[in-house]
């Protein structure tokens, strides 16, 4: 059954929140596009688990400041320390903090939800069974992480990993298919009001030790299924904070309500289309573990169009070889770019030379190519339903591969079973987004280093390349800049000549807002962190605790 925004999030308003709002704020989000919500709370789980689990149920340890040069904000922790020789970290923890059922927060806590990464590859999406040899409890309120290769840049991953109850996650006889049906949290939201698959509702906690900062009771999640119907609901008053794509966001958007609807869209993540190197057909991962046919896909590509077309403008294009990307700029290698930026032109003529010479040809004559042993190459390309924007630039990535001699289509599942099969490599080729930070470092961990790879799906491309990995671990075992800025020069060379990923470009961070019921919203001219309200940006939760009702 269609869902129309419109009339079902008035009829949901009215149905529930006319009596609440008498004596509570209810603040309605949208932090991401399904068909329906599934009641699971499992913060461990990186599919169906609901969108607000993660920072307002489950607190970090620490949030890192992207706009500001990485600053640490301090939520469980209170401080950290790493040792001289980098091998190990000392974490202060937060006193005086309790679990929403009342129970202490201890150093067993942090412990235990380490011990649960470090024991199932399911639950470690961040690599911590490479980076850790254990974790230590010093004391009630202080934990030791033991790195297993010395790192300066540790703590940003883990810190990524949710800290659960010790008391209600060792009685979880398998913590992987577990859905936490009755949530124990530590951040500001954790009490499930009401659940539908059309709408849930999260409520305050009554024992966050940061109460005082929290001027929202509950937020309500609506479900709204694709970038048109969260388009109307927003253009109706019906969102107060959200991040989709909206097309010609003045007039669909602000021209409804300019008193109170506005926008910001600071540089945000970088858009690759990925390539599975162990693809389920062989002609498919023939084709993939070819570099010239790396290439000529990324030739095939009209980033113009995607930005321009597909992407009203909004994104920032990325013909960088390496995928730095303009924000980057100062790190960039100009030998990789005279060497190999050809490769991320567009240009038909040239990615179908590129194949002719690496052997592949239309054998069976029926306008694509084959691979050179003869193989049958039928590259799909996946997006996620109704990301209006990234489906209509994979539909012009695919006209470009078949313009190229590359048989392609596009298929559109829903955004659970995109990530699903980007994390089980179920796929060919898909569009996707690669987290960045202060330096380069994070995207290119993230994507491309070894330990990461099948984790999660920011590195589902399956490129194992042990030089590059040894590098980005370099990368952290030095603090000096002129260091860094060398070993990043060789992380590009490899990047640009072997185009594991074919970068197009920057996505902003899509992020609108309504004023009407509430204030405090970062903007431009309030610049405090990440905006966003998606579910992988932690520095929401600082933004919670700005928002007050207007009164």
């Amino acid at each position: 059954m269609k869902f129309t925004a419109t009339a079902g999030l008035l009829a949901s308003v009215a149905l529930w929140t006319t009596a609440a709002q008498a004596e509570e704020t209810v603040l309605s989000a949208l932090p991401e596009q399904v068909t329906a919500w599934v009641e699971n709370f499992n913060p461990f789980n990186q599919t169906t688990a609901a969108p607000s689990v993660m920072h307002f149920m489950y607190e970090p340890l620490i949030i890192f400041n992207a706009l500001d040069g990485g600053k640490p904000i301090y939520r469980l922790a209170n401080a950290f320390e790493y040792s001289d020789d980098l091998s190990s970290i000392t974490v202060t923890l937060r006193d005086g903090v309790q679990w929403s059922d009342g129970e202490a927060f201890t150093a067993d806590d942090v412990v235990k939800s380490f011990d649960l990464a470090l024991s199932d590859p399911a639950l470690d999406s961040v690599g911590m069974a490479q980076m850790l040899s254990g974790v230590e409890k010093l004391d009630e309120m202080t934990v030791k992480f033991n790195l297993s290769t010395p790192s300066s840049q540790a703590m940003y991953q883990i810190v990524r990993v949710p800290i659960v109850p010790e008391h209600v996650w060792s009685n979880v006889s398998d913590p992987v298919t577990f859905t936490n049906p009755d949530p124990v949290g530590s951040g500001p939201l954790t009490e499930i009001r009401r659940f539908t698959p059309q709408e849930y509702i999260q409520c305050r906690n009554d024992n966050y030790w940061d109460a005082e900062s929290l001027k929202v009771d509950c937020m309500r999640f609506p479900q709204i299924a694709n970038n048109d119907q969260a388009l109307a609901a927003a253009a109706n008053g019906e969102l107060d904070w959200m991040g989709s794509f909206l097309p010609d966001i003045d007039n669909t958007f602000v021209a409804k309500d300019p008193e109170h609807h506005s926008y910001w869209l600071p540089a945000g993540s970088l858009v690759a289309f990925y390539m599975n190197f162990e693809a389920k057909e062989a002609g498919d991962k023939e084709a993939v573990n070819n570099v010239a046919f790396r290439r000529a896909v990324s030739m095939a590509f009209d980033r113009e169009a995607m930005v321009e077309i597909a992407g009203y403008g909004y994104p920032t294009i990325n013909q960088y070889p390496s995928g730095l990307g303009r924000a980057y700029h100062a790190w960039n290698n100009p030998e990789v770019e005279d060497k190999f930026g050809a490769f991320t032109q567009y240009d038909i003529e040239g990615a179908k030379a590129q194949l002719a010479e690496a052997g592949f040809k239309d054998i069976d004559g029926d306008g694509f190519v084959e691979t050179p042993s003869g193989e049958q190459i039928d590259i799909e390309v996946i997006v996620p339903n109704g990301w209006t924007d990234w489906v209509n630039s994979s539909q012009i990535a695919v006209e470009g591969l078949n313009a190229a001699g590359i048989k392609a289509n596009v298929s559109t599942p829903e955004s659970a079973i995109w990530t699903e099969k980007l994390i089980k490599g179920d796929y060919d080729m898909a569009i996707n987004s690669v987290r960045v930070g202060a330096t380069p470092f994070n995207q290119y961990l993230d994507s491309l280093h070894e330990i990461n790879q099948a984790k999660s799906r920011f590195a589902a491309s399956r490129y194992y390349n042990e030089e590059l990995s040894d590098l980005l671990d370099a990368f952290t075992q030095t603090s000096d800049t002129d260091k860094q800025m060398a070993i990043m020069s060789d992380v590009q060379e490899i990047v640009g000549e072997d185009m594991p990923l074919a970068y197009v470009f920057n996505n902003p961070r899509w992020y609108q807002y309504n004023t009407k019921r509430f204030e405090g919203f970062f903007n431009a001219d309030n610049p405090v962190a990440n905006p966003v309200v998606h579910k992988t940006n932690p520095a929401r939760l600082i933004h919670l605790l700005n928002l007050r009702p207007v009164e």
